[in-house]
């Protein structure tokens, strides 16, 4: 069963790794934008080194697991090496099957667009099997270890600066371009990562406290926890109702909620992820 899981896990990081290889070439090439990532920085390397853009990520990827392993020690695991190694390699594969590569949309704003939509859903599936692409991954964990940097800004800050060395080539729009696709893809992946698994966390004070717990348990079939809660103004113990639902349940919950007893104190809070690794 393992190796089934095993072989499936594989099976997803490598078409994951051909998806975002397919934006790069299809997408970002073309329109000469360098988007914050190690790809972008290959392209616009490309105008002072006579390489192609897969031996030049290549090597970007093959230096910075090595000054990863070195400064920062084995946190990559095998998945990011695969992928590093992959990324380049798929890219090479493009290159020779599509010599005279151009752009498909003949228009460098929609070719960023394009590129940051099918991007995303590569790097969520990635995301999603805890793996990633390798790159700019590396230089936030330096930025992280050695500046005490949060890892998010760490990789905003290095995708910035990849967009911004395109000034060093290109003209003003290329530049903007690939600021704003740098700043669009961050949430752009924000939406793909987290956006399907977006859950509710509901906390309900009521009069009807078991009413609506027994609506929560047998018709949402949903868990709840109950806390003994007392006021601070009058100093009466009153039952706290906390729930996780995800976007139809929340809708009907609330819509019981409020039914059922107009007066209940309600507050919602936004769960991005849950973590429960049950007792076997």
């Amino acid at each position: 069963m393992k190796k089934l899981e095993t072989v499936k896990e594989f099976i997803i990081i490598t078409l994951a790794t051909i998806i975002v290889a397919a934006a790069v070439f299809f997408f970002l090439i073309p329109s000469h934008v360098s988007v914050g990532s190690i790809s972008g920085l290959a392209i616009v390397l490309g105008n002072f080194v006579p390489l192609n853009i897969s031996v030049i990520t290549l090597i970007l990827n093959t230096l910075l697991l090595i000054l990863g392993f070195l400064f920062i020690g084995r946190e990559f695991g095998a998945k990011t090496v695969y992928t590093s190694f992959l990324l380049p390699v798929v890219l090479g594969v493009f290159e020779m099957m599509f010599p005279n590569n151009q752009s498909i949309t003949n228009d460098a704003f929609l070719d960023v667009l394009c590129y940051i939509f099918v991007v995303s859903i590569g790097l969520a599936l990635l995301f999603n099997r805890n793996a990633s692409s390798g790159g700019l991954d590396i230089v936030a964990k330096f930025l992280n270890k050695y500046l005490r940097m949060d890892l998010g800004k760490a990789m905003s800050l290095a995708g910035m600066c990849v967009a911004l060395s395109s000034a060093l080539v290109y003209d003003k729009k290329i530049v903007v371009l690939s600021v704003l696709g740098t700043y669009l893809n961050g949430i752009a992946l924000d939406h793909f990562i987290f956006g399907f698994n977006i859950k509710k966390r509901v906390c309900i004070i009521s009069q009807r406290e078991e009413e609506i717990r027994d609506f929560i348990l047998h018709h949402l079939h949903s868990g709840a926890t109950i806390y003994e809660a007392i006021g601070a103004y009058d100093g009466k113990p009153r039952k706290e109702i906390i729930t996780i639902v995800d976007k139809n349940e929340y809708a009907t919950l609330m819509t019981y909620v409020l039914k059922t007893d107009k007066n209940a104190f309600v507050t919602v809070y936004t769960v991005n992820e849950i973590i429960y690794r049950p007792k076997r």
